[in-house]
Order: structure tokens, then sequence, then C-alpha cells
């Protein structure tokens, strides 16, 4: 009988990405940006910033089989944070911004998520959700250092990890960390 198997490893998004990049690295992959035009980057360099995402995730203490959940536009730092978690094994929880506030605390409770990666423009809603998601151990907040809120009402220190590629020096990404 035949295993049926293509490759001698899991099909995960991880390899995917690892295949465009080697074999498409200047093929743009083109986001929307935070109050700002479009965003292009090569599939390469994407590569290169989804591993330095999933390396905060780490330090944050993320491992495999932990739940990430996303509240964010269609922006680059969504498309790092979405390959940064699956690559490292996570699960990855999109939260669709067009739920009502009942909908998304139930969603995030029922996943049992540690981490909430978000756009700014989602903040707000946060601050007024965060004592309905006990399960929440902190917030990551995606925007670059422009945009980093001086303030939040977001519980307990903020504490900021930058990730800038080398490949596109003016993309920088701050992580903004409310740990709950």
């Amino acid at each position: 009988m035949l295993d049926g198997s293509m490759q001698s490893f899991p099909l995960t998004l991880d390899k995917i990405l690892d295949h465009a990049a080697k074999w498409h690295p200047d093929v743009e992959v083109v986001t929307a940006r935070e109050k700002g035009p479009s965003v292009r980057i090569g599939y390469a360099a994407l590569r290169v910033r989804a591993r330095k995402a999933s390396n905060i995730l780490a330090r944050l203490g993320v491992v495999t089989g932990d739940r990430v959940a996303t509240l964010a536009w269609n922006s680059q730092a969504h498309v790092e944070a979405w390959f940064a978690i699956m690559g490292m094994g996570a699960v990855c929880h999109t939260l669709n911004p067009r739920l009502f506030e009942d909908q998304l605390a139930y969603i995030v409770n029922h996943a049992e998520g540690g981490l909430i990666f978000t756009d700014l423009t989602f903040v707000p809603l946060f601050e007024k959700l965060q004592p309905r998601l006990p399960n929440v151990a902190g917030f990551v907040i995606m925007t670059d250092r422009a945009h980093m809120p001086a303030t939040t009402a977001l519980r307990n220190p903020l504490r900021s990890e930058e990730h800038t590629s080398e490949l596109q020096s003016r993309e920088t990404i701050s992580y903004a960390v409310f740990c709950l």
C-alpha cells in the first residue's frame, strides 16, 4: 500500500513561505498600511520579518499549540504576525472586526488564547473588553514607532519590541506589549 505523501515533511504555512522566499524572493506581497499608502515587500523579506516576529513571540512565552488571536486590518504587520504565529506551531485565530463586542468576547474566551495582536484602531475596543477577557495574558499593538500610543487603558506596563528588516530598513514595526 502506498503512503500517498508527496513530501517527507508536513505542509505547513511556514514551508509554503520558505518555498516562496526561495523560488520567488522578489515577487511582491502588497498590503495596506495604517494611515498611509500600500506597502510592497518581497517573499524573501517577508520571511525574514516573520521569523523575527516569531522570535518576539517566543520571548513572550508562546509555544507550539498556544492560541494567539489577531484583530487587525490587512496590513504587512498582520501578515507577518499571521506567518509568525503559525510558523512556530502556534494556532492563529483571526477575529472579525465586524462582529459585535459580545461575539468577540465569546470567541476570545472560548479559544482561551493568551495573546491578542491588534492594530491601533482596535485598542479602544480592547480597553473596553479587557475586563471580560480573563484568559488573555496580554495585547500586542502592531504599529510603527510614530503611531505608538504614549498611554492606554490596557493594563500593566508597556514593553516595546521592535523589528526592522535589513532588506527594508524604512519599514519598522514596533510591537507594544501590554501584559495583564
